[in-house]
């Protein structure tokens, strides 16, 4: 489920937290790590949820619209459609996932009027009347999911749910949005255990992002003296505090993440400065770690397996 990229987002913001706070030595930072690697799998359950529960919405829509004395063209053919089709219907039956949600205590986290409000935002959308006004295959479905959920992230409500209980939403969020896409495409399923699947996994998190996370905080001094050389006029003080993180952490993918070939540990760490740094930080970032690698490589310090990973 989770990236490289943003594990090392998890892992420059912990470094970060860990340099502005001396109480969090090396055990409470892998503990925050692996808290908000939690995190980003608890987000897709939630946005799951709400998703589920938004849908929900279609069912009292339909109750509403046939009591009506006089109904509206679009009363006479409305069908629940959006509530009642194999996916959602997978998701709402699903015990493991269910669970999870009463594990979470996620009906305590949301109010279900706020929900009953998106849908009926959603409602007034051309791509929900259409949906509504035509026979429907499964593939029509899954897009009208999609388009909801794609609503629901312009939605200031929406946001507002999410932000008020997950901190890495902006971070997590294209990682939510194609790990739902694959979980709806992969409904009905027969493995009642299925959304398991999409747990982070261990060889992107721990055998690679604990592995970043501790030789990062373990090798800090040794890293430092490998950078001060290359900062020419500068002084390491005067360097941005998540700048110098992101350039240690680069360092370690040069020497100690043999399968990651150098350029794209430079280019990751790039991005992510221009991302998360000041607006100098890209052009800073990018030119002390192209003199580091040409320096590491120089003295064959860097050794990465693989045909092609040193082709840089």
């Amino acid at each position: 489920m989770l990236s490289r990229r943003n594990v090392r987002v998890k892992v420059m913001q912990i470094m970060y937290a860990q340099n502005r706070d001396e109480k969090l030595d090396q055990k409470g930072t892998v503990k925050e790590y692996w808290k908000r690697i939690e995190d980003s799998f608890d987000l897709l359950l939630f946005s799951l949820y709400n998703l589920v529960h938004i849908t929900r919405t279609a069912a009292d829509d339909f109750e509403k619209r046939k009591t009506k004395h006089l109904p509206t063209d679009m009363d006479k053919i409305f069908s629940p459609k959006i509530w009642d089709n194999t996916m959602i219907q997978a998701l709402a039956r699903n015990s493991v996932i269910n669970q999870k949600f009463e594990k979470k205590n996620f009906a305590q986290k949301v109010d279900k009027d706020h929900l009953k409000s998106i849908y009926y935002d959603f409602s007034k959308e051309e791509s929900y009347i259409n949906y509504l006004s035509k026979e429907s295959s499964n593939e029509d479905t899954l897009e009208v999911l999609l388009e909801l959920f794609r609503f629901c992230r312009k939605n200031e409500l929406f946001n507002e749910i999410i932000e008020d209980q997950f901190a890495n939403w902006e971070d997590d969020k294209s990682l939510i949005i194609g790990t739902i896409k694959k979980v709806l495409k992969s409904l009905p399923s027969e493995n009642e255990n299925f959304i398991m699947e999409h747990y982070p996994d261990d060889e992107t998190c721990k055998d690679y992002g604990e592995f970043l996370l501790l030789k990062t905080y373990l090798e800090d001094e040794a890293l430092l003296k490998l950078i001060e050389p290359v900062l020419q006029n500068w002084d390491a003080d005067r360097v941005a505090v998540l700048d110098m993180i992101m350039i240690k952490m680069a360092i370690c993918e040069f020497l100690y993440c043999n399968t990651i070939p150098a350029k794209v540990t430079l280019n990751e760490y790039v991005e992510l400065a221009k991302s998360y740094s000041t607006s100098k930080s890209k052009e800073f970032v990018n030119g002390i770690l192209d003199k580091l690698l040409n320096d590491l490589k120089s003295k064959n310090l860097i050794i990465k397996e693989g045909r092609g990973l040193m082709d840089d």
